[in-house]
């Protein structure tokens, strides 16, 4: 029988991992605010960098070491001695020492076997534990693993001085049943810390993550909004809100602070948010069908699973083409509009043909003159406001 879960060290890696979606570079300063954004929400641990990339990069953790967060800092490194020769004097708490484990990239990007790289692990760790550095093994490619090496590289890392294990669904190809057993046999072969490392490649890199924590993974990975190679990583928000909501593992967060950080990533990336994005888009909390609209008037719990005042927002109602009478109704009261049913009747149409030709719901301008073409008489106008609950 699996014992209930621990809440999870949330290591946030938008400032690696994050950064290496195609296309995206981060300026120091955009670095030092996401940083200190972070440490607002009060994210405990931060992957932020990766210093072989030259003096400039090295420099910049230094500076984010500076800042004197409270937060633990790591840096990310290939498991090669040239690597890790540049980490101390970084001000970083931790190294990641990333190799491949699975056959296939052990044998195209390394030439060598699991021989050799077990090797590599005992050696390489034991060295950086020699420099006085703290180190979790990252296990590159990890979710295409045999199962049983997966074992001796943990068994290795353990031996060598290693205090936490990085599984990695690099190529993001699991599900959360696989990852629940893939996670579940390695907690019972290991005291190592054990950190979920997930991509978004099929849409299950959050799934996958809190399957990770329910088998007993230490840490998570995440970056904000997603952000990350390819179809990106398990994303921040949906893995804090997600931990709470549906294991009730409370990250002790304040992620009413969180939307002020996506839009300021969402900028400096120039990655946009999709209108749906869970939790963030702009219409994630954005009602029009009529049933959901009454019933939300009568009650937010009928047609609220996520509470949208934990991350500092509210619901919206948007008239459209499936509004009901109820909502339009309420929509022009908002406006100082008072309705008679006669007056629904003919609106009713009239605002299903504006979105269906317009493409986009109506505003207050053109509510107005809605209004004023069915013949309805026009209060003074009020500041109008989509938000209503």
């Amino acid at each position: 029988m699996t014992s209930a879960p621990n809440v999870p060290v949330l290591d946030d890696t938008t400032l690696r991992d994050g950064e290496q979606s195609a296309g995206v570079a981060f300026r120091w300063e955009e670095k030092e605010r996401i940083a200190r954004m972070l440490d607002g929400l009060g994210i405990p641990e931060m992957e932020v960098g990766i210093p072989a990339m030259g003096p400039e990069e090295r420099a910049e953790i230094r500076g984010l070491a500076g800042l004197g967060l409270p937060a633990r800092l790591l840096v990310w490194c290939r498991m090669l001695r040239q690597d890790i020769d540049l980490c101390p004097g970084l001000g970083v708490a931790l190294v990641d020492l990333s190799i491949p484990v699975s056959d296939l990239q052990m044998r195209i990007k390394l030439g060598q076997d699991r021989t050799r790289v077990l090797a590599t692990i005992d050696r390489e760790v034991r060295y950086a534990r020699d420099l006085g550095l703290q180190v979790c093994v990252g296990g590159e490619d990890a979710s295409r693993a045999d199962p049983d090496f997966l074992l001796r590289v943990v068994e290795t890392a353990e031996g060598a001085g290693a205090e936490r294990f990085r599984f990695a669904d690099t190529v993001g190809i699991l599900d959360p049943f696989q990852v629940y057993r893939i996670i579940g046999r390695l907690r019972r072969h290991t005291g190592l810390d054990l950190e979920m490392h997930a991509h978004d490649d099929l849409g299950m890199a959050t799934a996958n993550t809190l399957a990770a924590v329910r088998a007993g993974a230490t840490h998570v990975n995440t970056t904000v909004n997603g952000l990350g190679e390819r179809a990106g990583n398990a994303a921040l928000e949906e893995v804090a809100m997600a931990l709470g909501q549906v294991l009730g593992l409370e990250t002790g967060l304040d992620m009413t602070r969180f939307p002020a950080l996506s839009r300021y990533v969402e900028q400096a990336s120039g990655r946009r948010l999709g209108h749906q994005k869970s939790l963030v888009g702009r219409m994630a909390f954005s009602h029009e069908a009529g049933i959901h609209v009454d019933g939300l008037l009568k009650d937010v719990a009928t047609y609220q699973g996520v509470d949208p005042t934990r991350l500092g927002r509210r619901h919206e109602m948007v008239l459209g083409k499936h509004s009901g009478r109820h909502a339009i109704r309420n929509g022009y009261a908002r406006l100082g509009i008072r309705l008679e049913d006669a007056d629904l009747d003919r609106l009713l149409p009239a605002i299903r043909r504006f979105v269906t030709c317009n493409k986009r719901a109506p505003e207050a301008d053109d509510l107005r003159r809605l209004a004023h073409c069915a013949s309805v008489p026009l209060a003074e106008p009020v500041p109008f406001r989509l938000g209503w609950i």
